[in-house]
């Protein structure tokens, strides 16, 4: 018995062919919550679109992605206008986007927004709160899921940087119903037994809906209130969750959350002998120094002739004394150069002199005779000659 098949490629092409002779589906307008957003490096846009029953997958070429006057992202309500069609390669359909409106923020985005706006106003994201990272920590605490390569990501870097280094898992469920309150139990209980040095929450990447847990206030507040420094590692670098903003480090990836809470043990190492080196140069760049310098002291007068700054000394006090006796002869001839100027003048003005030319002195009680006046008969006087001294009396 022979059988007719088709190849899968005749399959998608003919679906492919009835998807484009359909009117209905060359030019429909659809609306929905994008989810699964991605701005890839070529300027496609890919990304879901979504109601609470059912998805579809998305396409927006470069062309037509440029015209957009808002920039899509998950959460965000949409009415898209284009085709659908079929990837013949993969046997999908999808829609084939040429514009997209802007219809209002999703249910998630909205209950983030509020929350966000909340815990903004009550100082859950100050930064005067945060603590610092230890530099060396002993001890890794991470909650994740227990299989899954975030913890796996993590346990490979942290190794790799120092194999010394202990991680803790508590492992949690990182979506889904009931998360949210695990994740807080766990927090609770690390710091509650003092289990971990620093604490890192987080998962890989997913949609809002799959990094929800994250956006809870419950989460939220056990970060908060955690003795222990935690570092937020929730989905890919463009990514944020309530976690990121009220964490005391924000890592881009687990990965990264790795190396903020890991030392490089080896890198620390070069440092040291880095280190190490520098103080051995600098000794001995000190130890040649002082041996330059002792050897110009021994190379000094003060050494090779030791005696001859006496003799300078010895010199100068000689200098000195001459420079002395000089001066003092000077002013010796000076003072006796006047001495004998103001003697002369003094002998000049002596009434010895006048005596010496045959005048006297009359003295009568001691008092020089001026007048006649002043004597009467019967006086007792003294005269002063040149060489000697009479009494006399007043006849």
């Amino acid at each position: 018995m022979k059988y007719n098949a088709v190849t899968v490629t005749q399959l998608n092409k003919y679906l492919k062919d009835r998807f484009d002779e359909d009117e209905n589906l060359t030019a429909i307008l659809v609306k929905g919550e994008i989810s699964n957003f991605k701005n890839h490096y070529t300027g496609h846009l890919y990304f879901t679109l979504k109601d609470e029953n059912s998805l579809i997958k998305c396409i927006m070429f470069k062309s037509y992605a440029e015209k957009l006057a808002f920039k899509p992202k998950d959460g965000m309500k949409v009415m898209v206008f284009g085709s659908v069609s079929v990837f013949e390669r993969d046997g999908v359909y999808q829609i084939y986007v040429k514009s997209m409106l802007e219809d209002g923020m999703g249910d998630l985005h909205e209950k983030f927004e509020e929350l966000k706006a909340k815990l903004e106003k009550e100082g859950l994201f100050e930064q005067s709160h945060k603590k610092p990272i230890p530099l060396y920590s002993k001890v890794i605490g991470v909650l994740t899921s227990q299989t899954g390569a975030v913890i796996r990501d993590i346990i490979n870097v942290s190794t790799r940087r120092n194999p010394n280094v202990y991680i803790r898992l508590l492992p949690v469920p990182v979506q889904g119903p009931g998360a949210a309150e695990q994740i807080a139990e766990k927090i609770k209980i690390m710091n509650e037994k003092k289990l971990a040095d620093v604490l890192i929450v987080g998962r890989g990447g997913g949609s809002l809906e799959d990094l929800w847990p994250f956006n809870e206030e419950v989460v939220a507040r056990a970060i908060y209130e955690s003795e222990i420094p935690i570092i937020s590692a929730v989905g890919h670098e463009t990514d944020f969750t309530i976690a990121d903003f009220v964490a005391d480090l924000r890592a881009p990836t687990p990965s990264a959350a790795a190396e903020l809470a890991v030392p490089d043990i080896y890198e620390l190492k070069q440092k040291i002998l880095k280190e190490q080196l520098r103080y051995r140069n600098a000794l001995k760049k000190k130890v040649e120094l002082m041996r330059l310098r002792y050897e110009k002291v021994m190379k000094s007068r003060a050494f090779t002739d030791p005696t001859r700054k006496i003799k300078d000394n010895y010199v100068l006090v000689d200098s000195c004394i001459k420079r002395l006796e000089t001066k003092i002869k000077q002013i010796y001839k000076i003072k006796n150069d006047k001495f004998i100027e103001l003697a002369t003048r003094l002998d000049t003005l002596s009434p010895l002199k006048t005596l010496m030319r045959g005048y006297s002195l009359t003295e009568k009680d001691g008092q020089i005779i001026k007048s006649v006046e002043q004597l009467k008969s019967q006086d007792e006087v003294k005269i002063r000659l040149c060489d000697g001294e009479k009494n006399a009396k007043i006849l």
